[in-house]
C-alpha cells in the first residue's frame, strides 16, 4: 500500500508539472494572439493616421469623399449607449441576482437561472431586430433605443456573473447575521454586499465591455447619424461598431484604413475596461482578506 501511495504521488507531481506548463501556455497563446491582433490592426490603421493626425480623434466630420476621418462622435455614441445600457441594467441585474440568490423559494432557483442563461444566448441580430420593430416605432432609431437594446442584452451576463458572485459569501457569515438579529436586508448589506461588491463591479464592468462592443443590434436601432454629437437620447446617432458594420462594404483603401483605426480605439478602450475590472476586483480581494 505505501509503495503504491508513493507511485501516485509521483506521477500527480509530473501530473502538476504538465498541467503547469500547459496552462502557461495557452495563457501566453492568448497574449501573442492579442499582441499580434494589436500589431497587424494598427498597422493597417497607420495611413489614416498618418493622414488625418491627432485630429482623426478629436475631428468631428466624417466624409469619405473629402477623404476626412473624425472618430469623436463614434467615441461619443459608443460610451453614451453603453452609459445608458449600464444604468438601466445595473440595478435589474443586480436585483435579479439577489432574489435568485436570496428570496426565491428553491423551486424556483433553477427555472430561473435557465431562463437567464438562455437569455444569454440569443444572438444579438434577434434584439436588434425586436428594436426596429417594438421599440423604434416609439423611441425612434435613436441613442436611446441603442441603449435599451444593448441594456437587455447585458442583464443575463450580469446577472449571471453576479449570481455565482454572490454564491461565495460564506454561509457562515450569513447564519452569523442572523443570529445577531439581522434582517435579511441587513444581512445582504451587511454580509454579502461586502464581501462581493469587488465581483459585482467586475460583472458590471464586463457587461459595459461587452455594450460597447456589440455590432449588429446597435447598427440596427441607433439611426446611423454622422457627427452627432448631443446629449439628448431620442437623437440619432451612431457608434465604432455600427459604423463599421454599414460601411467596411463600400470603403476604398483609406476608409478601410479609417474604419480599422476606430476598431484599434475601441480594442484599446476593451483592454482597459477589462484591466480597470480587474484591478478593482484585486483590490477588493485584498481588503476582504484585510491586506
Amino acid at each position: 500500500m505505501a509503495k503504491t501511495s508513493i507511485d501516485l504521488r509521483g506521477r500527480g507531481g509530473a501530473g502538476d508539472a504538465a498541467f503547469r506548463w500547459i496552462a502557461l501556455g495557452a495563457a501566453a497563446l492568448v497574449l501573442v494572439i492579442l499582441g499580434t491582433i494589436a500589431v497587424v490592426m494598427t498597422r493597417r490603421a497607420f495611413p489614416v493616421l498618418e493622414e488625418m493626425g491627432f485630429d482623426f480623434f478629436t475631428s468631428t466630420r466624417w466624409s469619405p469623399p473629402e477623404s476626412l476621418y473624425g472618430a469623436l462622435p463614434f467615441l461619443w455614441g459608443t460610451l453614451y449607449t453603453a452609459a445608458i445600457a449600464v444604468v438601466i441594467a445595473v440595478p435589474v441585474s443586480l436585483g435579479v441576482a439577489m432574489f435568485i440568490t436570496q428570496v426565491a423559494p428553491l423551486r424556483l432557483r433553477k427555472p430561473l437561472i435557465y431562463l437567464v442563461d438562455l437569455l444569454a444566448v440569443i444572438p444579438s441580430v434577434v434584439f436588434g431586430l425586436w428594436g426596429i420593430l417594438v421599440l423604434a416605432p416609439h423611441l425612434g432609431r435613436s441613442f436611446l433605443t441603442a441603449g435599451v437594446i444593448l441594456a437587455i442584452m447585458i442583464t443575463p451576463i450580469i446577472t449571471s456573473l453576479a449570481r455565482e458572485v454572490i454564491e461565495t459569501t460564506p454561509v457562515g457569515e450569513k447564519e452569523a447575521a442572523y443570529a445577531l438579529g439581522a434582517t435579511r436586508w441587513e444581512m445582504i448589506r451587511g454580509a454579502v454586499w461586502p464581501h462581493s461588491k469587488g465581483g459585482l463591479v467586475g460583472a458590471v464592468m464586463l457587461g459595459l465591455g461587452r455594450a460597447m462592443g456589440e455590432t449588429i443590434a446597435a447598427a440596427l436601432v441607433i439611426g446611423s447619424a454622422l457627427g452627432q454629437i448631443t446629449l439628448r437620447p431620442f437623437a440619432p446617432g451612431n457608434s465604432m461598431p455600427a459604423v463599421i458594420a454599414n460601411e467596411w462594404g463600400e470603403a476604398d483603401q483609406l476608409h478601410k484604413s479609417a474604419l480599422i483605426a476606430l476598431a484599434v480605439l475601441l480594442f484599446v478602450i476593451t483592454i482597459a475596461v477589462n484591466l480597470i475590472a480587474t484591478a478593482i476586483v484585486q483590490r477588493s480581494m485584498k481588503r476582504s482578506h484585510g491586506t
